[in-house]
């Protein structure tokens, strides 16, 4: 193969049989159970990277159902994002989620830079409660109930939620080792349409497991719970921080002594 036809061909691993295609990323009956809880801001201030700022010491504990996404598939996902604000603007911070289907994490984590790890998650009605599980391997280590249906929530008030800023910190290492990127990331939902959105009395259990730390940001009062069923069209992001522009990258070659100092612009 040429040079100029990698160059031409690559957009992601592996470059003959990419782990996912190219978007746009199409979602339809995207379904969400979140639940909102207050947690020790000691604890949110040691996992919130600057510049993000800390708003209120709450964290959403998502449970997301995604049975017809593009090149994507059908699978679920499930973990934490915290309210945060940038230069003002607020926004929500994704900390660490975990799905059952490999394109998304391998796509979600080149393309975006989620924090995404393999697991299963599980969203279901079982009679007349939303259930939310996370199994790590044979591990539970979140349990989330909802009364379904108990009340409507104003659509269009949910659709503006949803279309917020996300923030993502991106880290991808050199072949060294070393870090090759390390950026704030944003991104927003698009073309959304609320099909339903609902509320009702919740409860939410988080356990402890050494490789799946949601139970680092401790449960000390549920606040609310919502249950959203939308269509949406996931965006791509932009950079908004580079944490490597400002310091110079310093990397040894081989196995030898010499030193390369240079200038990391991103």
């Amino acid at each position: 193969m040429k040079h100029e036809t990698v160059r031409a061909s690559a957009f992601a691993m592996p470059l003959t049989n990419p782990a996912f295609p190219a978007g746009p990323y199409r979602f339809v009956n995207r379904e969400y159970f979140i639940i909102q809880y207050r947690t020790d801001p000691e604890a949110l201030r040691r996992i919130v990277p600057e510049p993000l700022a800390i708003t209120e010491p709450v964290v959403n504990y998502e449970f997301i159902r995604m049975p017809d996404s593009t090149g994507f598939g059908d699978y679920t996902e499930s973990g934490q994002v915290i309210p945060v604000s940038y230069q003002g603007e607020r926004g929500s911070f994704i900390h660490q989620m975990f799905l059952n289907d490999h394109p998304p994490i391998a796509g979600g984590r080149e393309l975006w830079g989620f924090p995404k790890k393999l697991a299963e998650p599980k969203l279901a009605v079982e009679t007349d409660t939303l259930v939310g599980t996370l199994n790590y391997g044979s591990v539970r280590i979140a349990t989330g109930t909802m009364g379904y249906k108990h009340r409507a929530l104003d659509a269009s008030v949910e659709a503006k939620k949803l279309a917020g800023p996300n923030f993502l910190l991106k880290v991808i290492p050199h072949v060294d080792g070393t870090p090759r990127i390390c950026e704030l990331v944003r991104f927003h939902l698009e073309d959304i349409t609320v099909k339903g959105a609902w509320t009702g009395p919740a409860a939410l259990d988080l356990f402890s497991h050494a490789l799946a730390p949601v139970a680092d940001l401790p449960v000390l009062q549920v606040l609310s719970a919502k249950h959203v069923v939308a269509d949406l069209t996931l965006g791509l992001g932009t950079v908004v921080h580079d944490y490597l522009a400002s310091n110079a990258a310093v990397r040894r070659h081989g196995s030898g002594s010499e030193i390369l100092i240079e200038a990391n612009a991103g």
